[in-house]
């Protein structure tokens, strides 16, 4: 079969409408997933068992299921709990419940490498700022995380980048991401082929882009 890449430049607008979806998607569940993951990462570390365990259970949980589940849990099963717990319908829209399962699943992620990297921080740094009279919080908020922050930067970025390639899953629940712009667009012009191909070409040079700042971050911050 010929490949014929012609359907490809009038398709740009409604590509990059897909693309803006995909990115604000990522944008939005990294942005998320770093500040709930960093107060679950502190619950970790946390004296108190308590919240070390219920943050660690989470972390297991979320860990252990895949994101596709996630998603189309948030968009079928929450609806229903909102409706037992007000008694009223309240949709929550296929964009919202997206947004809400990629931050709670990458939360369990970025707790994770934020953990790593509080603890890669000597603890004699704690000790001597308490021993300066600054409380725990001050010292993890303006000691200790800017810090840990600096070296999980690379894997930060790397996890953000696996889940932009994730956010293909948004599909299922209907919304038009890159990808689904792509196959809609091929699939009205007849050649599903070639657009799946520029999809692919396109996911490949922005990870691959992105990946190659990962490693000179990396080194950049091993010196």
């Amino acid at each position: 079969m010929e490949l014929d890449f012609s359907d490809i430049i009038p398709a740009i607008p409604g590509l990059w409408n897909g693309m803006l979806m995909t990115l604000q998607l990522m944008a939005l569940g990294v942005v998320g997933g770093i500040i709930i993951g960093t107060i679950l990462a502190l619950m970790r570390l946390s004296s108190n068992r308590l919240l070390a365990n219920l943050a660690g259970a989470y972390v297991n949980y979320f860990r252990s299921i895949p994101l596709l589940l996630v998603i189309t849990w948030f968009y079928l099963a929450v609806p229903f709990v909102l409706r037992w717990i007000t008694g009223e319908d309240t949709p929550i829209g296929a964009f919202t419940s997206c947004i809400v399962a990629f931050m709670m699943f990458e939360a369990a992620y970025f707790c994770e490498i934020v953990r790593a990297g509080v603890q890669s921080i000597p603890k004699g740094q704690m000790g001597a700022a308490q021993a300066l009279g600054m409380s725990y919080g001050q010292t993890m908020r303006l000691i200790i995380l800017p810090q840990a922050f600096r070296k999980m930067t690379p894997l930060l970025l790397q996890q953000s980048i696996i889940l932009f390639q994730d956010t293909s899953l948004v599909y299922t629940v209907g919304l038009v991401d890159f990808l689904n712009a792509s196959r809609s667009s091929g699939d009205i012009v007849g050649r599903a082929n070639e657009f799946l191909i520029v999809a692919g070409v396109v996911y490949f040079i922005i990870s691959f882009a992105a990946s190659l700042l990962v490693k000179r971050l990396q080194k950049r911050f091993a010196v």
